[in-house]
């Protein structure tokens, strides 16, 4: 580097536009640009998941004129980075000079303070927004190839993966666009889970296997069609070994990312009858013949076969659990999904404590429709990576269609209904918007 005095710039650069090269063209003015790049975990930690991974953006910046150093920032405070660098300047936009990111600038200035650094503040580029760029980019829509490997990404990235089950066209737009702001903060669901049970029950099957893979492949399809997010597939039992090669050549070749499979044979009882219907469990070593012949029959790295392991839910013993997660894990298992329906959560926080001591992990998945008081950070924090919201999108409309139709009914008219349903002229133009 030369001898020119420093200046430290930070940014995501997930879409260049011309407001970041004029940062840059700033910084320039002052001396040798160092840009403190947001990685993709930063950048999760407060909204979506960057378009682009942290190294594609990072050769991007590389090659931006006048930039001299582009280092990693692994959190959206800036000090770390500012100790390590000590930079003369620090340049940023006046645009946080208000807002959620006023506290992060007022620990900027006192850092910088403590080696006589200057915070340059040039006045925030009018006209342009990341967000809208961001929302532009999601309109045009993705790619299979795209869409497939966000989901190892998001496990990377995020400290839990949010998962919502959708079960049409219309229940994906909802995971898709569904956002609640706070605090400068933007929540919303990372993935989609396509749930056997929410579609056999809205096509008015019984949740046994019954609807086929050519009927369910139109349901992905549908959800495919108007959403970018990640989709996680309920893929049963499987089938046989040679049903569920086929099926994994399938789901990857459409851009889904995952895969679960349970160890369960004969008819299929959902796991929430637990005890109360028989749940016999495959063998393990059939299992794992399946969770390998899966694992070569796939073409890339980035799809995931996640075994479900339902040796709880059939009062097999934690024992027998955890063996099974051995030895899925030696199979070639990218995640292992442990399911409970005991309700206090006991049993999932033993499983998972007993997890953490086997010398071979992969991530977490739980689907906590039982042991639902628990918070995500409390998932998070006793080993979970990714949540799963498995039925709820269904279970909440169902009763309240069932709802309208009596109140309809019942007053012989459809005036009493008016306050449950969503305008006509937002129906007719929600698609269109």
């Amino acid at each position: 580097m030369s001898e020119k005095k420093q200046v430290y710039v930070g940014m995501s650069a997930d879409l260049i536009h011309p407001g970041h090269i004029n940062i840059i063209e700033v910084a320039r003015g002052y001396g040798d640009v160092v840009v403190g790049l947001l990685t993709d975990k930063a950048i999760a930690s407060y909204k979506r998941l960057p378009c682009l991974p942290f190294e594609h953006r990072k050769q991007i910046i590389e090659n931006v004129k006048g930039v001299v150093k582009v280092m990693p920032q692994e959190t959206l405070d800036y000090v770390a980075n500012l100790e390590a660098v000590k930079p003369d300047f620090v340049v940023h936009g006046d645009d946080w000079k208000s807002g959620p990111q006023q506290e992060t600038r007022a620990r900027v200035i006192e850092v910088l303070n403590k080696w006589g650094g200057e915070l340059i503040e040039p006045k925030y580029t009018d006209g342009l927004s990341s967000t809208k760029l961001n929302k532009a980019v999601k309109d045009i829509g993705t790619t299979p190839g795209v869409r497939l490997g966000k989901l190892r990404r998001l496990i990377e990235a995020k400290k839990i993966v949010r998962v919502m089950e959708a079960h049409n066209g219309l229940s994906g737009l909802i995971v898709e666009h569904c956002q609640v702001k706070k605090d400068g903060r933007i929540d919303e669901f990372d993935a989609i889970w396509l749930s056997s049970l929410t579609d056999s029950t809205v096509k008015g099957r019984p949740d046994i296997e019954f609807v086929d893979l050519t009927s369910r492949a139109q349901t992905i399809n549908e959800i495919l069609d108007v959403t970018t997010k990640p989709i996680i597939f309920d893929g049963d039992t499987g089938g046989i070994v040679e049903h569920f090669t086929k099926m994994v050549k399938l789901l990857e070749r459409m851009g889904v990312s995952a895969v679960i499979i349970e160890d369960k044979q004969g008819l299929k009882q959902n796991s929430l009858f637990g005890s109360d219907r028989p749940q016999l469990l495959l063998e393990k070593d059939v299992m794992c013949e399946k969770i390998h012949a899966g694992k070569q029959a796939q073409v890339t790295d980035e799809f995931m076969i996640v075994a479900r392991i339902e040796s709880l839910i059939a009062n097999q013993g934690m024992e027998d659990a955890l063996e099974r997660a051995k030895a899925y894990i030696e199979a070639g298992s990218d995640a292992i999904m442990i399911h409970s329906r005991e309700k206090d959560g006991a049993e999932i926080r033993e499983f998972c404590n007993a997890y953490e001591q086997l010398e071979k992990r992969v991530p977490l998945v739980c689907v906590p429709t039982s042991y639902r008081h628990l918070y995500e950070d409390e998932l998070s924090d006793i080993g979970f990576n990714i949540v799963i919201y498995a039925n709820h999108l269904l279970r909440s409309a169902y009763p309240a269609m069932t709802n309208t139709a009596e109140i309809i009914l019942k007053n012989k008219r459809s005036l009493e209904a008016d306050e449950l349903c969503m305008p006509v002229k937002d129906i007719i133009t929600l698609i269109e918007e």
